[in-house]
């Protein structure tokens, strides 16, 4: 199984459980909930900005890279709370007037790279049996969502593949899909 490129939604809990622990715990929480939750690359999600969410509407604008079709995506109610939770502790850091969403101890925006170390991190320290990485979120979603027995178009909008061969992968190998077929 080392060789797997995505994480399971026990997997991806127990990374959540691990931030719990850490100095920045409301914002590590909340990046790695979002990243899975809405199949981010790690770009994508430190790119946010405030002014993509839309609290009261509960929808955050999903702007792909790539060449995807960039979307707006409900915001569910796990997630509200652990932004809501973020938001009020972001007020604290640096650089809390920019509109990056996920700010550094700088008060920067979070690189790539910080994320990158900050997910490998929270896989060793959740005993996770695979060195974790961003992208193993995004897949994440992808199968999770065809586990849910989710239409591969709809998995398609929903990741911003303009290309559909990028997403069968997620339902060839879901036995799920013929468990209706009899």
């Amino acid at each position: 199984m080392k060789n797997r490129k995505y994480l399971t939604p026990s997997e991806v809990e127990k990374l959540l459980e691990a931030t719990l622990h850490s100095t920045h715990a409301e914002r590590d929480y909340c990046l790695i909930w979002m990243c899975f939750i809405h199949g981010c690359r790690v770009s994508e999600i430190s790119s946010w900005r405030l002014s993509d969410i839309d609290m009261e509407g509960n929808n955050i604008y999903i702007h792909r890279l790539k060449n995807g079709f960039s979307t707006v995506h409900p915001l569910y109610m796990r997630e509200r709370k652990s932004l809501r939770l973020w938001l009020n502790k972001r007020k604290q850091y640096r650089g809390a007037d920019s509109d990056w969403l996920f700010l550094s101890n700088r008060g920067a925006k979070l690189s790539r790279q910080r994320i990158y170390w900050l997910i490998r991190n929270y896989s060793e320290a959740a005993n996770l049996t695979i060195n974790a990485h961003p992208h193993m979120l995004r897949h994440g979603c992808g199968f999770a969502l065809a586990d849910r027995g989710i239409d591969t178009r709809l998995i398609q909008d929903y990741l911003g593949h303009r290309n559909i061969q990028n997403t069968v992968l997620y339902t060839a190998s879901n036995a799920q899909r013929f468990k209706e077929v009899w």
